[in-house]
């Protein structure tokens, strides 16, 4: 098809109010945002041809048009159909003579608007909701579609379950257009956005190689996407799981039980803000790179906070459960409590202790085989040196579990981000659903984590392993992408 604009592939939009024209190109943008592309049932929204660009390297490769619907369809076939002469049916120049005639005339104006991207050498895209009986102001439209001569793919965007009139619509629309495809773009994630595109290079060879190199930016896009992604994840959990809080006690709290019992749980409560802080920066990032923008992350200390890494619960649903910890080698006997370290100002030897609740842990003993055999201890004899103040320094959670429900959580809302449709414009906060992805891995895959997880711990992530961890992790998203 003869293109105009510096030869750039140019594809117009058209459809009914409410039949999901918008969707579609919210589809093929990625864009979720209304101040952008705004999706709307109400009648007129559209008024004008209104341009939208696909740009990578800062250059335009392909370019679609929203455009105002049909509005008298019946009557301006017929209007048109008075203007042939009798050499020719109705065609391209038909269609040239009747926006001459009619533009700017008051009459047929949205006609002559969604007909002008198509008559400067546009293909177009035709959106159809089959869930609609097949009218005749329908066949009105495909017919004058037509006439344009240019290459024409059909859209059955379907918006529900029924597929009453669906094999009406299939039969008509191979008549009048190049290729129908059905399409659902309130589920519609990156596989068939890619899908789509690929249609307009069936329609329109015309144009091939444009297209074509869209589809390769695509994919390359997509693969940045997920090393962004991974490297985001990486930087999360080896800030989550080498943080600690540090404050000062003088010598008289530390010897009065109420007071430094208030300081480790004031500290210990500024260490979990810090790691909800670092998971909340992690999916901005997420959600930037995949271009969501109404989807808002609400976090509070009180998810990892109240974590019960010695419930029924957290082990049915989160991280791996005992065998598969015992297999990834972490048997560390943590007790679900914060790792503690009790030193006196300017020296530089610590206690390990533990905080948390005596009962909780010996409420896990009684409960027997339905529980992990963490095993836990009390640091005692400390020893005091005389000296102005002591340091107390909190973190990370010694549960071997915790670094694997970390992992968890990133993984869980990665899946969500990636299988959210851009065309929805409901408001949505990411939550973790509770199941755990993790428990699914091979264990070739958990064991780079493993190692890398215990070197975190230590305080001393070993960095010869990091390509190691990219890769295998690299690998993870890859597959949720395909799953979801």
């Amino acid at each position: 098809m003869e293109q105009t604009n510096n030869s750039i592939p140019t594809f117009a939009v058209v459809g009914k109010v409410n039949a999901g024209k918008s969707s579609v190109l919210a589809t093929l943008l990625e864009v979720d945002d209304d101040q952008v592309l705004r999706i709307s049932s109400t009648p007129g929204e559209t008024t004008e041809c209104k341009d939208y660009p696909v740009e990578f390297d800062k250059k335009e490769w392909i370019r679609f048009v929203d455009t105002p619907g049909f509005s008298r369809p019946i009557e301006a076939m017929h209007a048109i159909k008075e203007l042939e002469t009798t050499e020719e049916k109705p065609n391209f120049k038909t269609l040239q003579r009747f926006v001459e005639k009619y533009h700017r005339s008051g009459e047929f104006e949205d006609e002559c608007r969604l007909l002008s991207p198509m008559l400067t050498g546009s293909g177009l895209l035709y959106v159809i909701d089959p869930s609609k009986p097949l009218r005749d102001a329908f066949v009105a439209e495909m017919e004058i579609l037509r006439w344009t001569g240019q290459p024409r793919l059909a859209l059955l965007n379907k918006k529900g379950d029924s597929e009453e009139f669906l094999e009406d619509w299939k039969k008509t629309l191979g008549s009048y257009f190049n290729l129908v495809r059905t399409f659902n773009a309130h589920t519609a994630k990156y596989d068939e956005r890619v899908r789509l595109i690929r249609s307009l290079l069936e329609i329109d060879e015309g144009n091939g190689k444009a297209i074509e190199t869209v589809l390769n930016f695509l994919e390359m896009e997509w693969g940045q996407r997920r090393e962004e992604s991974t490297e985001a994840i990486i930087t999360f959990l080896e800030k989550a799981l080498t943080h600690r809080e540090t404050c000062s006690i003088t010598e008289r709290d530390m010897s009065i039980d109420s007071r430094k019992e208030r300081k480790l749980k004031e500290l210990e409560e500024t260490y979990f803000k810090k790691i909800t802080s670092f998971e909340e920066k992690m999916q901005k990032q997420l959600l930037k790179l995949y271009r969501h923008h109404l989807v808002t992350v609400e976090q509070s200390p009180i998810n990892y906070e109240s974590l019960d890494l010695l419930s029924d619960e957290t082990w049915q649903k989160w991280g791996l459960n005992r065998t598969q910890l015992a297999m990834a080698g972490a048997a560390t006997g943590g007790a679900g409590g914060l790792m503690v370290d009790i030193g006196t100002g300017g020296l530089t030897h610590g206690f390990g202790t533990l905080i948390g609740a005596l009962g909780g842990a010996a409420a896990a003993f009684l409960k027997g085989g339905d529980l992990p055999d963490f095993g836990f201890s009390i640091g005692g004899g400390l020893k005091m040196e005389e000296a102005d103040g002591t340091a107390l320094s909190v973190g990370p959670p010694k549960s071997d579990n915790f670094a694997w429900i970390l992992l968890d959580t990133s993984l869980n809302y990665y899946a969500q981000i990636i299988s959210r449709a851009h065309a929805k414009r409901e408001k949505d906060t990411l939550t973790h659903d509770g199941s755990s992805i993790t428990r699914g891995l091979q264990q070739s895959q958990r064991k780079p984590f493993a190692r890398w997880f215990a070197s975190c711990a230590s305080g001393n992530p070993d960095r010869g392993m990091e390509p190691e961890v990219f890769q295998a992790l690299q690998e993870i998203l890859g597959n949720l992408e395909e799953k979801n």
